[in-house]
């Protein structure tokens, strides 16, 4: 039997952006990164959209929004009829930039379904995240959106997830340089090869190692940890100005990466000075760059999704 939805519920659901593979972390690490977007969603008899900030001019305003069709996906799959969703979202996260706004998004949805049924039948967050890595296809970018901090995920046998949350060490922080221009994640994938040398498979399992050692215990070895064998350069060709700054950071001896899919370029930093290190030289990059760049320090987001009843 069809369960109803209760009309006039009124909640704010904010996701975190995140940055994921972390250099050689490719598909299982990620780090939740502390700005967020912020959703407004209300049930009702009609849906209704209203858009501020990225994807504002583009995105659609009607019931094939992302997030209303998903929300009513995980409803449908859960024996509860759809009812009209009344969102407004105001989105920061940059779109097509490798800072997980897809991510963002599809944990949005399906955090604000699970809120919106009653409580007898709410999954709870493991719900959320199984829903969401399902949908995304791999889950390092959907752990640190749903359970903030640093994530390890993988993809079980049988094709559920699974993802550990690693203390960070409180020394940590990140610099982005977030590029004008935009890279879709499939363009990216696009020009990865279907298989390595051995070598490089076993030096980039000795640099993710590092990588976690490095987040949670000792900053000193991040440069050494964030060396990547498996990705960044191959991707180079669709993002050069992003490698390119990569290139001119690392020859800094700054511990800089490509964030998720590209082409932001992340910088993980130990102290304030490391900070501006970086600040100065992504300003001196960008000095003779063919794209302009927008300098982010947020801090590292220890919650990941949050859900306000209204």
């Amino acid at each position: 039997m069809t369960q109803q939805i209760a009309l006039g519920q009124q909640i704010i659901v904010a996701p975190p952006a995140t940055s994921a593979n972390l250099g050689p972390g490719f598909d299982s690490l990620g780090l939740a990164l502390e700005y967020r977007d912020r959703l407004t969603i209300r049930t009702a008899q009609h849906s209704r959209v209203t858009l501020l900030g990225e994807g504002a001019d583009t995105l659609p305003t009607d019931e094939s929004h992302l997030i209303i069709a998903q929300i009513h996906n995980y409803w449908k799959a859960r024996g509860f009829a759809p009812v009209g969703i009344e969102l407004h979202a105001e989105n920061n996260i940059a779109h097509a930039r490798g800072m997980g706004s897809s991510a963002a998004a599809i944990v949005a949805a399906f955090a604000a379904a699970d809120a919106l049924l009653p409580a007898s039948a709410q999954g709870g967050i493991d719900a959320i995240f199984q829903a969401a890595a399902a949908w995304e296809g791999h889950p390092d970018n959907v752990a640190p959106t749903v359970f903030g901090g640093l994530s390890i995920s993988t993809t079980n046998a049988d094709g559920s997830f699974s993802s550990v949350q690693v203390p960070l060490h409180p020394a940590v922080r990140a610099v982005l340089a977030v590029p004008s221009n935009g890279l879709s994640t499939e363009a990216a994938r696009g020009v990865l090869p279907a298989q390595i040398e051995h070598a490089k498979a076993a030096a980039n399992s000795a640099s993710a190692a590092l990588l976690i050692h490095a987040l949670s215990n000792d900053p000193a070895v991040l440069l050494a940890g964030t060396r990547d064998y498996l990705h960044q350069d191959y991707r180079a060709v669709a993002m050069p100005q992003s490698a390119a700054l990569l290139a001119a950071l690392r020859e800094n001896s700054l511990a800089a990466v490509i964030s998720g899919a590209g082409p932001t370029v992340l910088t993980l930093v130990a102290d304030e000075a490391g900070v501006q290190a970086a600040r100065a030289a992504i300003e001196s990059f960008a000095t003779d760059s063919s794209v302009q760049w927008d300098i982010k320090v947020p801090a590292l987001a220890s919650n990941g999704v949050t859900v306000e009843v209204l």
